[in-house]
């Protein structure tokens, strides 16, 4: 049976560093969680270490301005993991070509923005569908249409055998009480449909091999001090099983419903949820703080 804590601080001298979702963890698009800050607050004053881990298609800079935007505050987190910096390092290394057509929102503008940590990077240029070479999308163009808007131009990207890059795996996210589209569930498609799509954000490695190198500049972190907490049971949670890293599922996020998450999740609706998708978590609470 899973665990469930009222707060971080129950556990947290268990652990040297945690991997942080941003999104439904420490904010929901619109505003901070104060008690969520706090938690990061306190952790850091007895020695832990942050690391915002989060799928956002974007370079950590503009996540700093995001955060400090919210009401996340600097002394909350230590150093970022984005998987746009994960992605953009896969593009600007050649993984789908010079010319790309771009799906997504003038927000995301900054993903294009040139690299400066590699030696010899590939000129990347923005094009129509029918001249790329492939394709990296962000998000939807408009993130509350359903994706299968985008069905003929996958039909054709994929007779072309165009690889799809994508920024951000999540599916959905709640942007304050409205659910919106995110870069995954537009690959997701792609890849029913029979195209080749390319993933860089929780679950997969390549953010966990950035986060652990961006935690390193701090001090030697071994897997078993290190502990992930979210709310996406399809990424963070997937990706924490996946790394062999403890984690703490933050169940009045996206599962809120699904586990009668209050002040905390029922138990049985939470047995119930982790059953159906096959996953275990080391400890839940219905809220980060």
């Amino acid at each position: 049976m899973t665990r469930i804590i009222e707060q971080f601080a129950e556990i947290s001298s268990n652990y040297d560093a945690a991997f942080v979702d941003l999104w439904g963890c420490m904010h929901d698009g619109v505003a901070a969680f104060p008690d969520a800050v706090a938690a990061c607050q306190g952790f850091r004053q007895q020695g832990g270490r942050i690391v915002m881990v989060t799928n956002a298609p974007r370079p950590r800079a503009s996540i700093i301005e995001q955060m400090r935007r919210l009401g996340v505050p600097d002394d909350a987190w230590d150093t970022i993991a984005t998987s746009g910096d994960a992605a953009r390092m896969a593009m600007f290394t050649g993984a789908v070509g010079n010319k790309v057509y771009h799906i997504g929102e003038a927000k995301d503008d900054p993903f294009f923005e040139p690299l400066k940590m590699l030696d010899d990077p590939a000129e990347i240029t923005r094009v129509p569908l029918q001249e790329a070479e492939g394709i990296v999308c962000t998000g939807p163009f408009d993130p509350h249409a359903d994706p299968a808007v985008n069905r003929p131009d996958f039909l054709y990207a994929k007779t072309k055998g165009l690889t799809l890059l994508c920024a951000n795996p999540d599916v959905v996210v709640d942007m304050g009480d409205t659910r919106q589209w995110c870069a995954g569930a537009l690959a997701q498609l792609y890849t029913e449909m029979g195209g080749e799509s390319l993933y860089f954000g929780k679950p997969h490695p390549a953010i966990y091999d950035l986060a652990r190198r961006r935690l390193a500049e701090f001090g030697t972190f071994p897997d078993d001090r290190i502990v992930c907490i979210g709310d996406g049971i399809a990424t963070d949670i997937q990706g924490a099983l996946g790394e062999g890293l403890d984690s703490i599922f933050i169940t009045g996020g996206l599962a809120a419903e699904e586990t009668r998450t209050e002040r905390h999740p029922d138990p049985e609706a939470l047995s119930d949820f982790l059953t159906a998708h096959q996953m275990s978590v080391s400890y839940a609470m219905g809220y980060f703080r």
